[in-house]
């Protein structure tokens, strides 16, 4: 009786815990409320945050950089979800963005806006509008909500109960899928995202970075400055690591730039 009810649970919630991705559409499974995907992430952000070394914005111009990059498309994202009429789904964000002080080769974004760009990856971006790629990137794993689409799909094949939700912060095996998911605990900006999540991000990524007022185009170069460094290493970088073929990824950049150049205004165009 117990697997019934179980059975009958997962389906109810694949029922009523379809959603779409902006801007491509796709049908996702989000069966947690967003609420607690970031009280969740909150809580890892700050632990993370307190055990290492963040670089101060006030007195580096590189925080402050990725501050003002994060701001810059932060602010355009929210204006097209308002446009879209999709801005509840992220109104509850309260966006940050830090530099931390480590040799990897990283970045990424927690749900409810928490982003971290890690120093080692500044000599691969070069500069500001590489940046904006990275950064665009992993904004947009959060606003298509993949952290929640896989901490979705591994308490089903789990067997979790979605029953109770708001109680998953104190259930070890939930906490758990979410560290999976999301990338956090020892494994925090290694999001165990399917390239499916990694070749969308890079869809809604380039078009967020537009938006911004950052040419788009940068990110072919940068993507191939990431595919030298990933072959001169024995171990690629743990931001390439579930990551699709470098080839592959530049080849829908290149069929994406049409697209991503519809929505592209250098910074102080008028519109």
């Amino acid at each position: 009786m117990k697997k019934i009810a179980f059975a009958f649970t997962v389906a109810a919630a694949f029922l009523s815990g379809c959603s779409s991705v902006p801007i491509t559409g796709r049908k996702q499974l989000n069966l947690l409320p967003e609420s607690t995907m970031e009280s969740m992430a909150l809580q890892e952000y700050q632990t993370f945050l307190s055990s290492n070394k963040v670089v101060a914005q006030a007195t580096n111009k590189d925080a402050d950089m990725v501050k003002r990059v994060g701001q810059r498309i932060a602010a355009a994202v929210t204006q097209y979800m308002n446009q879209q009429g999709q801005g509840a789904s992220i109104e509850s964000y309260k966006w940050e963005f830090n530099l931390v002080d480590s040799k990897e080769v990283n970045a990424w974004c927690m749900p409810g806006g928490k982003v971290v760009v890690y120093t080692g990856l500044l000599p691969v971006t070069q500069n500001e509008t590489a940046l904006a790629c990275v950064m665009g990137h992993e904004i947009a794993h959060a606003i298509a909500r993949h952290g929640n689409e896989r901490m979705s799909q591994q308490m089903v094949a789990q067997g979790v109960q979605v029953a109770g939700a708001l109680a998953l912060g104190k259930n070890p095996t939930a906490v758990n899928i979410f560290n999976q998911a999301v990338g956090v605990g020892g494994n925090v900006g290694l999001l165990a995202f399917s390239r499916q999540n990694e070749l969308e991000a890079d869809h809604l990524g380039v078009i967020f970075m537009a938006m911004a007022g950052y040419n788009p185009q940068e990110a072919i170069p940068f993507w191939q400055r990431m595919a030298q460094l990933s072959a001169s290493s024995s171990k690629p970088p743990e931001f390439l690591s579930t990551h699709p073929s470098d080839d592959r990824r530049v080849a829908q950049l290149q069929q994406l730039m049409p697209e991503a150049l519809k929505y592209y205004k250098p910074a102080g165009t008028k519109s």
